[in-house]
This record gives structure tokens, sequence and C-alpha cells, in this order.
């Protein structure tokens, strides 16, 4: 079997979920894991984790739950013989970062594992205030377009005015933010909380280690100092 994530827009009303489950079944397909991206305006954008007997029959599923009606499929993508867990991968990755014993250790974590949670192509930590990368992974755009991307986010606060393609989420205690990116999908709704969640985890672990070295250099934490 192999593994597929599937990406569809649905009419938001009962019975559908149903019908798309139905029209996976009959190629052959088992749904293992359903996940709401969005909702509004009487439709919904679903994520389902879908085992196949072969890559051979991704056309015919495409086909079938086509034929759903009100069903729009944004993506198909295959990721392997891991079950996907959206939940399972955010914990783990908030794990990581709690466990980062230095604040670049902590950045680079953020980047490599956001990345790969909310399934982005590139990320950065970007310095508010020069706009300088701090750590990124993937093919970030370059770093003038980056640098604009947050001087913009510094003076409209809102993802409304930000490309679908892009996310992003202040770290405000270490002054710096995470930008991800990908090629042509949007980031739906529950994603972009994701992205805030994570953000929140990584700063106040910024400002714990921050903290800590502070007091490791604080005369007061070392009695045998000499203070000139």
């Amino acid at each position: 079997m192999e593994t597929f994530v599937v990406r569809l827009w649905l009419s938001d009303r009962p019975g559908a979920l149903g019908a798309v489950a139905s029209r996976i079944g009959a190629v052959g397909g088992s749904v293992v894991g359903i996940e709401i991206l969005e909702r509004g305006a009487g439709r919904a954008i679903d994520e389902f984790v879908v085992e196949l007997p072969g890559d051979h029959l991704v056309d015919l599923l495409i086909s079938e739950v086509s034929q759903v009606d009100g069903v729009e499929v944004e993506l198909v993508q295959p990721i392997g013989r891991a079950i996907h867990d959206p939940r399972l991968d955010a914990l783990e990755t908030a794990a990581i970062l709690v466990g980062a014993s230095t604040t670049d250790d902590l950045l680079e974590a953020l980047t490599v594992h956001a990345r790969r949670t909310i399934g982005a192509s590139w990320a950065a930590v970007v310095d508010l205030e020069e706009g300088e990368i701090w750590a990124s992974v993937g093919e970030c755009p370059a770093t003038a377009w980056l640098a604009a991307f947050v001087e913009g986010t510094r003076t409209v606060a809102s993802d409304s005015c930000s490309p679908d393609d892009v996310a992003w989420a202040p770290l405000p205690a270490s002054g710096v933010a995470l930008l991800l990116g990908r090629d042509g999908m949007a980031f739906r709704a529950i994603e972009r909380r994701h992205v805030a969640a994570l953000a929140r985890i990584a700063d106040t672990r910024f400002r714990d280690l921050t903290v800590r070295c502070s007091r490791a250099w604080h005369p007061s934490s070392n009695p045998g100092a000499r203070v000139n």
C-alpha cells in the first residue's frame, strides 16, 4: 500500500464526506485520516490521508472523487509509508523546540521542523528590524524580498494582505519572525494557526535561554568573579 495526502474542496453539507469516502473505497483505497483545514461560505477544505494499492490508481482516484457534487481536487501528494498525523507531527516539533539548548539551535530547529510539520517548500527566520536572515532551509526568496515582506507585516499586521502561499508569525521576545512558503498552494486557516503556535513555543524557549545566559554571566551568579 502507498500513502497519499488528498486535499479537496467540497460542499459543507451532511453526507459530503461519506460520498467522498465511498468513491475512495470504490478504487480500492482506504481513508486513514481526515483533517478539516478551513470552513466558510458553505464550503470546506479537507485533507484526507489515503492508502492505495499503488500510484497507478491516483488518476482514477481523482476522477472518482471529482464526480461527487461540489468536489474539487486541489492536491494529491505521496507521503511515503509513514502515517501522516498533523497533530503528532506538531507535538514532536514542539518537543524538539523545547529541548533546544542554544538560541542558534532553536532557530535552526524551528525552520527545519516547521517546514516539515506544515508542509512548506522553504522556511526562514528573519530579523524584524534589519531584515536579515538568521536561519533558513529550502530555496527561500531573495533576502531583499523577505526584508520587504517583513517590513510590510510590521505596518499591516494581517495575513489578509499577504500572499496566500506565504505564512508567517512573529517571535516578539526574540525580535524575529518565522516565514514559510510553498509554490502554488495556499496555506489554510488551521495551518496558519499551527505556524503561530510553533512560533509562540519557540519564542518562549528563546526567552528562557536568553535569561539563563544572562544569569550565567552576571557577577552575582559567580561568587568568585571579580568586578573591576
